[in-house]
């Protein structure tokens, strides 16, 4: 299967599935380091990212248009009472710019209530796209993990028996030096062994 195929099916796979986000999550974050990511997995994170920022600035954006909007109601409220002089004239410029304003605010804070209300699909959108193609680097990722893990535990192996054969072989080693020089050390005697010993740089 060609893999924007499999992307495609584990994208349906995972699709309505609970998931974290996955750029908040430490271990996703843990099983790739920066080189492994592939070009598609940095561009869906960065579309997460990007995402999750604007749903947070929408959130700052509309708690500080409803503070604005509470004030200048508060600001209308206050200057009810117009009186028909100069000063009178100025307040009711006031109150119509502030009603024009308020107008205006409503409507950006109901596209920006729209626009806040959609984002979480579009995260849940991306990010499970984003599981899709990590899921596929994932399966890749273990294919290679056990070829690898089959080379080192063959190598392990050739090793452990290298390793015994070396071990009798020192085995052997040590036991024939020991009935050498306990051969010479018989038959020579200690004085002699003594002189042949220093000749040699033999350390006992």
């Amino acid at each position: 299967m060609a893999k924007k195929e499999k992307q495609s099916e584990f994208h349906n796979l995972v699709k309505n599935k609970k998931l974290p986000i996955l750029t908040l999550d430490n271990r996703w974050h843990e099983i790739f380091t920066e080189d492994e990511k592939t070009q598609s997995i940095k561009q869906l994170e960065q579309q997460v990212n990007d995402l999750l920022k604007r749903q947070g600035k929408l959130v700052n954006d509309i708690k500080d248009m409803k503070k604005l909007k509470n004030n200048l109601i508060k600001e209308i409220m206050a200057n009810m009472d117009i009186s028909k002089n100069e000063a009178g004239r100025e307040k009711d410029k006031k109150l119509s710019k502030n009603k024009q304003f308020i107008t205006e605010l409503n409507e950006k804070l109901e596209q920006a209530m729209d626009e806040l209300g959609d984002l979480p699909y579009q995260i849940k959108e991306v990010n499970e796209a984003l599981m899709a193609e990590s899921v596929t680097l994932f399966y890749e990722r273990l294919e290679q993990n056990k070829a690898e893990l089959k080379e080192v535990a063959d190598w392990i192996n050739t090793i452990r028996e290298e390793l015994k054969h070396k071990i009798l072989l020192k085995q052997d080693l040590e036991v024939n030096n020991t009935q050498i020089y306990t051969y010479m050390h018989d038959v020579l005697g200690a004085e002699l062994m003594e002189l042949f010993d220093k000749e040699y740089h033999v350390k006992k």
